[in-house]
């Protein structure tokens, strides 16, 4: 399993890993303690300790207050407990144990932001938007995300059944589901018809650049690029520092890519197209392998609802320079950062410290990133009805008063009912024809309903 810390940084989506966050700390000027409102907790706190029906320990009343303490924030900050944590390290890793789906939490209940491809829970048709309502036959009503996610987890080849919530369904469905290892591949690629490529990112992980470089070499070997598609489709994001060396393969040197912004001088950043921002100090520059004709090549990157975070980082960057068109539906909205803040060696809190901005000023948070051209999954609409940012409870607001409308949300009809889920970079893939129509220099047909409201737009 993996938690939308992950579409964040979120989604799961990007994370920001900070060991030496205690000396930034130590140099923030100390605040007066609320000394009634401490009074009130050590009160309740021996209240419990007294009253309650069965002797609870310390370490769990204090794991609980530092929990909800932290999850009434945001839907992306929470407490790491040591299981959690040790996920998450392992996470970015590109492989880990459980059933493939990102989830948050909605009403007390654990909500499916998007399953992984290719993975258990997107076999056992486990769809965005789902609410799990059970987990084997335990409630999950008020259960904290890191216990559902752990309950969840297992050895593979182990089963566990999900009830859910979907909307329009009457009445819960149930799924049983066989826990499998979860490796995702981060880069896939083939080339299409006529010498136009196809690169498809499903998560930013440490080695997504790398695999980027050797995707985009095969390419070209086989034939000479006339042109390129990228697909961030449902990608919930990952590493920051992998989407600076994404944007960087296509942009030239030293060019902005991201910039953050919080109260702290640490989270005022700017990320450029260089190895100090996408590499980690002792990796060789990935960047050095790349084929020239990644700065040139036409290209279009495809995006939806499902793509958030990293993802939008990088069609943000290629397309507030110039770089690229961007295809597809609004993007998923999540422009924050997270920090890790280590507690001890089995603990953090993954804590929301910033919002990132394109380069040219655009705030990401709860609006997401337009695209160029508005195509639905269908020429009546999308398969799936998708979860953005701005539908997620205590979800942090755009500073610049840029949040998503109602009719942002909905791109066009909803495809009908028995329309088959869409195979990314198959031959029935309506958008990426519709992106290789700009390719070649042909009509792009946007969805009725979204393009007239482009249009009413730009007048």
């Amino acid at each position: 399993m993996k938690t939308v810390s992950l579409v964040s940084a979120g989604v799961i989506a990007g994370v920001m890993v900070s060991l030496g966050i205690s000396a930034v700390a130590q140099r923030q000027q100390p605040e007066a303690l609320p000394l009634a409102e401490l009074r009130q907790f050590t009160e309740v706190f021996g209240a419990i300790k007294n009253f309650y029906v069965e002797p609870v320990g310390d370490d769990k009343l204090f794991a609980g207050a530092i929990s909800g303490m932290v999850s009434n924030l945001d839907p992306h900050s929470s407490y790491l407990d040591a299981d959690a944590f040790k996920e998450l390290r392992v996470g970015t890793q590109g492989e880990f144990g459980g059933l493939g789906i990102e989830v948050g939490t909605e009403d007390g209940f654990v909500k499916v932001i998007a399953p992984i491809e290719d993975t258990p829970a997107q076999k056992a048709g486990v769809k965005a938007g789902d609410l799990i309502v059970k987990i084997d036959e335990k409630p999950t009503k008020g259960m904290s995300l890191s216990e559902a996610v752990s309950m969840m987890r297992g050895k593979p080849k182990t089963e566990i059944k999900l009830t859910l919530l979907r909307k329009n369904e009457d009445k819960p469905i149930v799924v049983t589901i066989v826990r499998d290892v979860i490796r995702v591949q981060s880069v896939k690629s083939k080339m299409l018809e006529g010498g136009y490529g196809y690169v498809r990112i499903t998560q930013f992980q440490e080695h997504t650049g790398e695999y980027l470089v050797k995707a985009l070499n095969k390419l070209q070997g086989e034939k000479s690029l006339k042109g390129l598609v990228l697909d961030l489709r449902n990608d919930p994001g990952g590493l920051l520092n992998a989407a600076v060396g994404v944007s960087a393969a296509f942009l030239p040197q030293n060019t902005v890519v991201v910039s953050t912004d919080g109260r702290t001088e640490d989270s005022k950043r700017k990320l450029v197209a260089s190895s100090d921002d996408y590499l980690r100090g002792k990796e060789k520059d990935y960047l050095r392998d790349l084929p020239q004709i990644a700065k040139t090549v036409p290209m279009i990157v495809v995006v939806n609802g499902g793509s958030a975070s990293a993802s939008e980082i990088v069609a943000g960057a290629l397309q507030d320079h110039g770089r690229a068109k961007v295809l597809g539906t609004q993007t998923f909205g999540k422009g924050s950062v997270q920090t890790i803040l280590p507690l001890n060696n089995n603990t953090a809190i993954k804590l929301t410290t910033a919002r990132y901005y394109t380069p040219s000023g655009r705030s990401i948070q709860a609006k997401g990133i337009e695209p160029d051209f508005v195509v639905t999954e269908t020429p009546t609409g999308d398969v799936v009805e998708r979860v953005r940012e701005a539908d997620l409870t205590r979800h942090l607001s755009n500073d610049k008063g840029e949040t998503e409308t109602p009719s942002q949300k909905k791109d066009g009809e909803n495809a009908t009912p028995d329309t088959k889920p869409i195979v990314f970079g198959s031959d029935d893939d309506y958008q990426l024809q519709q992106a290789l129509n700009y390719l070649k220099g042909k009509p792009v047909v946007q969805n009725r309903k979204a393009a007239d409201q482009t249009a009413k737009k730009s007048k």
